[in-house]
């Protein structure tokens, strides 16, 4: 997030701050030792200076990885702010509070802190205090992927800040986040306008910070759109403007943004010497989010130099931090790039183990994703239920209501007995009535709510929550058939071949447009009485419960060559896709003693993760056991490659085609090392 900025100056010591302002940012050491000499002078000032003092003290201390002193001035601030009565100095506070917190990586927190500066500062005449805030409302909303809303937000915060008089500052600030947020949402011709804006703007200012934060959208935005020459240029330019500035932070980035245009480049040896630097620069200024950027990218470089151990090293102390503040989005990213990197260098064993790992933290986040929409919808559903039964309530209220006055009647006005009789059982046939179709809505509502949470909604697809309920009840048994042939159940698993690439390329809409396709494939190519199942992010899974033992290979080659032969529309483009499968038939009994499903599912995971790591757009698939009294499962489980070179598991591979050309019918039975 940005920092904030600071309304005109007026008096000296006002003067004095936003001097400082623009060091807290780029020199925050050197900031903070000027704030500290100011402190006792500025802690006795008009109530305004006091709280950008703060503000700016606070901000100091953050970008010095201080959080707890930077939080508690934060706190100061608003509590300042509560005493003055101010709510542009409240305002102010939480917008500090966001900073902090969201340099504490709790980004929740951050983004309800930075909504609730916004809604506080629109109630006051501060306007460069609100073009801040609703910058980082903006920014907020993006952090979330909520892109349109974000749009909105920072398009307003350009218009509010051509407003702003004598002062650029907040108009360079919006447009360079406006021109990271199109960049974000790969509207690449907006972006480059607003660039060139954005550095119009920022010439004016004289400010070579702010012309570094200029290049470093630019560099962003080269990347993103394969100029990688251009990026460069803007880097080099940056490593100089950081350098004369003593910047360390910024120093630290732009050398890690070099290490990373070098390795797109295939450039190792000089990714690797940047990588190098920028951890040093990184250890130097206290910057843990840059050192262990650096290592994984210092990691990456060796694996491409064929450095393969001490590639791995690296790459696994870098990953410690991500691990350590439980980043699951760019872990999973991270992981990707790591098991590309181990495939091109052969390490296959290596690469099975990252894409495992990857694709655990995908299970994890897109299981996190689908229990709060269930959440959601039993939270709504509930509403519902609790407002029937107040409706219900409120008419046995009136039928007690009716009761009584019969009984009145009844002991008053001996003759009307009768009358009173049949108005009361009228009324109870209403109201059984009533209480029959209350309860047949309810009845339908449970079902929709059931439904609703058996089915994925991108794909309406099963999720994986009704197929393992329908497991736990489901006894799979072989058998013969009419033609004596055996039949068996059977398991695939299949991953979309680089996914991520497909998301960076056209976004996330078209990532949702892939799926369906496959989901709709899997539908074309499998029968209605198969279970498809969206297993997880990028996975799907589907259950046969009664194929012929010697039909399991040509389902894997089936499925292959209905997905790749299935373009996906797009905007202007047609997306071809791949998909890498693992298979087994189902019951697996080696040794003879059938594996539970849920261990069954884990060995076609294996076998997929083993077609991923060996070129893609192809299945592997477990035929049986080998040897068995030789090994255990825990050991074939621990490595399936292994045990097949072993010869204790029979594989075999289904070869995938070409988007444009039939795939190859035939089906290669793998031999293993010792010949079984």
């Amino acid at each position: 997030m940005l920092a904030p900025l600071l309304a005109l100056a007026q008096s000296p010591l006002d003067q004095d701050i936003a001097q400082i302002r623009e060091q807290v940012r780029f020199v925050p050491e050197k900031a903070l030792l000027q704030l500290q000499q100011m402190e006792p002078v500025a802690r006795s000032a008009p109530a305004l200076t006091r709280a950008e003092f703060l503000a700016q003290l606070s901000l100091a201390h953050r970008s010095l990885g201080k959080h707890d002193t930077a939080l508690a001035l934060a706190e100061e601030l608003y509590d300042f702010g509560v005493k003055q009565d101010s709510k542009a100095i409240m305002a102010k506070g939480l917008l500090i509070k966001a900073y902090v917190r969201s340099a504490m990586n709790e980004r929740q927190i951050s983004h309800e802190l930075a909504l609730e500066a916004e809604k506080m500062a629109a109630d006051t005449n501060d306007l460069v205090l609100r073009v801040q805030t609703t910058i980082t409302a903006g920014q907020s909303y993006a952090e979330q992927g909520n892109y349109p809303v974000a749009l909105s937000r920072l398009q307003s915060a350009v218009e509010m800040a051509h407003q702003v008089e004598n002062d650029k500052l907040p108009l360079a600030s919006a447009l360079n986040a406006l021109t990271l947020l199109y960049t974000q949402m790969r509207e690449f011709d907006k972006a480059w306008e607003t660039l060139g804006e954005t550095f119009e703007v920022t010439e004016t200012l004289n400010s070579p910070g702010r012309m570094a934060m200029a290049n470093n959208a630019e560099y962003g935005l080269a990347v993103d759109t394969q100029q990688y020459k251009r990026g460069m240029r803007a880097l080099l330019a940056n490593l100089e403007i950081t350098r004369k500035l003593g910047a360390k932070r910024m120093i630290a980035t732009t050398l890690v943004n070099i290490s990373d245009v070098n390795l797109k480049l295939h450039d190792f040896p000089t990714a690797l010497r940047y990588a190098q630097d920028a951890s040093a620069a990184a250890r130097d200024s206290l910057d843990e989010a840059n050192e262990a950027t650096a290592r994984i990218n210092a990691g990456q470089a060796y694996i491409g130099m064929n450095k393969v151990a001490e590639g791995k090293k690296s790459f696994a102390l870098g990953m410690a931090y991500f691990e350590k503040i439980g980043d699951k989005p760019d872990l999973q990213a991270l992981l990707a790039e790591y098991g590309e990197a181990l495939e091109r260098a052969g390490d296959y064993q290596g690469a099975v183990e990252a894409y495992h790992r990857e694709r655990q933290i995908s299970n994890e986040m897109f299981e996190s994703s689908r229990k709060k929409a269930v959440w959601e919808l039993q939270e709504k559903y509930d509403t519902e239920k609790k407002k029937r039964q107040i409706e219900q309530l409120s008419h046995e209220n009136q039928a007690k209501g009716a009761e009584l006055t019969a009984r009145r009647l009844q002991q008053r006005i001996w003759w009307l007995l009768a009358v009173v009789f049949a108005l009361a059982a009228v009324i109870v046939g209403l109201l059984y009535r009533k209480v029959r179709q209350a309860n047949a809505q309810l009845e339908v509502k449970n079902l929709e709510l059931k439904a609703q949470s058996s089915l994925d909604p991108l794909t309406s697809l099963y999720n994986r929550r009704h197929f393992q309920e329908y497991m736990r009840t489901h006894n799979q048994v072989e058998r013969r058939g009419a033609n004596g042939e055996d039949i068996v159940g059977a398991l695939f698993l299949l991953d979309v071949d680089h996914f991520k690439h497909v998301n960076d390329t056209y976004g996330h809409a078209a990532g949702d447009a892939v799926l369906k396709m496959i989901a709709e494939s899997l539908r074309i190519a499998l029968r209605e009485t198969d279970m498809i199942v969206r297993w997880g992010g990028e996975e799907f899974l589907a259950f046969l419960p009664a194929i012929p033992r010697n039909g399991v290979e040509e389902i894997a080659r089936r499925i292959l060559s209905c997905v790749s032969s299935q373009p996906v529309p797009f905007q202007d483009h047609m997306i071809h896709v791949n998909v890498s499968v693992g298979f087994a038939p189902f019951p697996l009994a080696p040794g003879g003693s059938p594996l539970p499903w849920e261990r069954a599912v884990n060995l076609v995971d294996m076998a997929l993760y083993l077609a991923k790591a060996h070129g893609r757009n192809r299945a592997y698939g477990v035929r049986g056991f080998s040897n068995f009294e030789e090994t255990s499962m825990e050991a074939i489980e621990q490595n399936l490659e292994q045990a097949w070179r072993a010869g204790f598991v029979d594989l075999t591979l289904v070869l995938g085609g070409m988007p444009d050309e039939p795939p190859p019918s035939n089906v290669v039975p793998l031999k293993s090392k010792s010949g079984n």
